[in-house]
């Protein structure tokens, strides 16, 4: 699982083509593993380069591991209670977070 993103570093972007064949730039949030799959959590953003409404993508996420130059695969979610899941995780992901985020504060104190 990454850790949460950091101001001062690079923020990792992809760039997803919509069914309807537009492109949109989305802000890499983390990796999810859920019940043995690996999920991607993405932020869209504007042409500017922000997300102004906190919506979030989930997809099903994976890599070649014999070629990881290959690009990884995305798909989705077609399953209500799949999604439901890997959206609880997102939000567990949050909670710790913003836990750890308290604990910096307190640390430097």
């Amino acid at each position: 699982m990454s850790k949460p993103h950091d101001e001062n570093e690079e923020e990792m972007t992809v760039d997803l083509e919509l069914e309807d064949g537009t492109n949109v730039t989305c802000a890499v949030i983390t990796i999810l593993e859920v019940e043995g799959s690996d999920y991607i959590v993405l932020m869209p953003l504007d042409e500017s380069g922000e997300n102004t409404d906190g919506e979030v993508w989930f997809y099903r996420y994976s890599e070649n591991p014999s070629d990881p130059d290959e690009e990884p695969v995305l798909g989705y979610i077609d399953d209500d209670e799949e999604y439901e899941k890997v959206e609880d995780a997102f939000d567990e992901f949050l909670d710790n977070c913003e836990f750890d985020e308290l604990i910096d504060a307190e640390d430097e104190d």
